[in-house]
C-alpha cells in the first residue's frame, strides 16, 4: 500500500494537505483551550464566595468558642454563632459549587470545539487521501496483472486529450495503434495513465 505518489508534484500537494491538515487540528486545539480559559474566568466569583464563606464560618466559629467562655451566657452566646459559621460554611460550598459547574462547562465545550473542528477537518482531508491510496493500489494491481498494461492505456485513452500530448502519435493515430497493439504506444500510454494518478511503472 502505497500512501504518498511517486511523481513528485501530486507527492508535494499530499504532503502539503497533510501539513494543512495538521495546522487546522493544532489551530483548533489551541482555540478550544483558549476557549476554555475565557469560560474558566467565569468561575472566579465562586471563588471568591468560597473564601469569603470560608473566613466567615472560620471567623464566627472563632467568636463561638470565644463566646463559651463568658460565664452563664457562653452556652446561649455559642449556639447562634454556631448556626452563622455553619451558615458561612454553605456559603463556601455554594462557592465550590459554582467553581465546579464552571469547570464542567469549560471542559465540555472545549471538548466538543476540539471534536467537530477534528471532524470536520478529516471528514475533509481523509476521503481524498483514502480515494488515492485505494486507486493506487488499483492500478498497480492492473499493471501487474496480464494484460493491464492494454487497459491503462485504454484508461489513457478514454482520459483528458490534453494527458496525452507526452505521447508522440503514430501513424494512423493512438487509437489505431492500440487496437494493433503497438507495444511502444500501449507503454506511452500505461505511463500516461500511471502520471495522472500520480504513480511510476
Amino acid at each position: 500500500m502505497r500512501l504518498y505518489a511517486q511523481t513528485r508534484t501530486r507527492r508535494c500537494l499530499q504532503i502539503l494537505a497533510d501539513l494543512i491538515a495538521v495546522v487546522l487540528v493544532a489551530a483548533a486545539v489551541r482555540f478550544a483551550l483558549a476557549v476554555h480559559d475565557r469560560i474558566m474566568l467565569l468561575a472566579e466569583p465562586g471563588r471568591r464566595v468560597e473564601d469569603a464563606g470560608g473566613r466567615l464560618a472560620s471567623g464566627l466559629g472563632n467568636a463561638g468558642d470565644a463566646a463559651s467562655n463568658v460565664p452563664l451566657v457562653g452556652g446561649i452566646l455559642k449556639k447562634p454563632l454556631q448556626s452563622a459559621a455553619e451558615a458561612g460554611d454553605g456559603l463556601s460550598d455554594a462557592g465550590q459549587s459554582m467553581q465546579d459547574v464552571v469547570g464542567q462547562i469549560a471542559n465540555l465545550t472545549a471538548l466538543a470545539l476540539i471534536f467537530f473542528s477534528v471532524l470536520c477537518v478529516l471528514a475533509m482531508w481523509l476521503p481524498p487521501r483514502v480515494r488515492w491510496i485505494r486507486r493506487s493500489a488499483h492500478l498497480q494491481g492492473l499493471l501487474d496483472a496480464p494484460g493491464g498494461a492494454d487497459l491503462l492505456a485504454l484508461r489513457a485513452l478514454t482520459g483528458p486529450v490534453k494527458a496525452l500530448a507526452a505521447v508522440s502519435p503514430p501513424p494512423g493515430g493512438l487509437a489505431d495503434a492500440w487496437r494493433r497493439r503497438d507495444e511502444q504506444v500501449i507503454d506511452d500510454l500505461s505511463r500516461v495513465a500511471l502520471g495522472q494518478a500520480g504513480l511510476r511503472p
